[in-house]
Order: structure tokens, then C-alpha cells, then sequence
């Protein structure tokens, strides 16, 4: 499939369900997937979750994500950053849907697959270009099983 038919048919999954920046989240996991990235494998993930929200609230360590999923904070938590500078995120589930948001804001990002990691900075180039680029070109290839779980 194309990178444009998952984001659209995340996107319309997200929003059925009611949560919010469903486009963002679409973007996100297709962006995932054309970089090799498990995106749909971890949304689902995600949407087995009991929460799917969280107020970022920030102390004097940083914001406690309390183990809900980036899946679904990725876009707010980016929208601090922007607001509030450099943040510590602690409790983080699914980090790598940090990765597409601090790239496209050209934000550093410490390992997303640590429990807890740093985002803000600067990032000086994109080593994803060649990928989704590619991506674009070729198409992705989805576990359609895996996609029709999160409809």
C-alpha cells in the first residue's frame, strides 16, 4: 500500500474511536512504517491500553507520562516542547512514536526506546529522508491483519 492509504486509514480509525489529533497519530504510524518501524504494531498496542489520555503536567524532574502511550501523546507532548523548551519524559510506553514529531521539528531526541528519555534540542539533518523517499516510491507492505485490528 502507499504511505498516503495508511496515513488515511489510520487517521479515519483514530477519529472513529474518538481520539484526539487523529491525523497526527495517521501521519505518525505510516511515517513509522515507511522508515521500517513497527507503527501499526504498536498503535494496536496502544489501543489494547485502558487510557489513551494524560495531562502533561510538568515537575520539577520533567512530565510523568505514567506508562500511556506516545502513540497518543506524541503530538502534545511536541506542542510543550515547542511552548516550554527542552523536557525529561519519565514512564514512557511506545517512545518511538516520538521519533517522526522531533524529526519533522527538527528537535533532538534521546533513545526512544528508553523508559526515559530527554526531547528538545536541535536536529541538524534528516537521516529519514532517504527512507520515506523510498517509501513514496515503492509502497509499504502492511500486515493487513494487524491494520484491520485497529479499524
Amino acid at each position: 500500500m502507499t504511505v498516503a492509504e495508511l496515513e488515511t486509514q489510520v487517521t479515519a480509525a483514530m477519529a472513529r474511536r474518538g481520539i484526539a489529533d487523529a491525523a497526527d497519530i495517521g501521519w505518525a504510524c505510516a511515517w513509522l512504517e515507511a522508515c521500517g518501524y513497527p507503527g501499526v504494531k504498536l498503535l494496536a498496542e496502544a489501543l489494547g491500553d485502558a487510557a489513551t489520555d494524560r495531562a502533561l503536567e510538568r515537575d520539577a524532574i520533567g512530565i510523568d507520562l505514567a506508562n500511556v502511550s506516545c502513540a497518543f501523546l506524541a503530538p502534545r507532548i511536541m506542542g510543550d516542547v515547542t511552548r516550554h523548551g527542552r523536557v525529561f519524559l519519565r514512564n514512557v510506553r511506545h517512545g518511538l512514536y516520538m521519533l517522526p514529531f522531533t524529526v519533522r521539528a527538527n528537535a533532538g531526541i534521546g533513545c526512544p526506546v528508553d523508559p526515559a528519555f530527554a526531547v528538545g534540542g536541535e536536529r541538524h539533518k534528516n537521516p529519514y529522508a532517504e527512507k520515506l523517499a523510498q517509501a513514496e516510491a515503492n509502497g509499504i507492505d502492511i500486515d493487513e491483519t494487524l491494520l484491520r485490528s485497529i479499524a
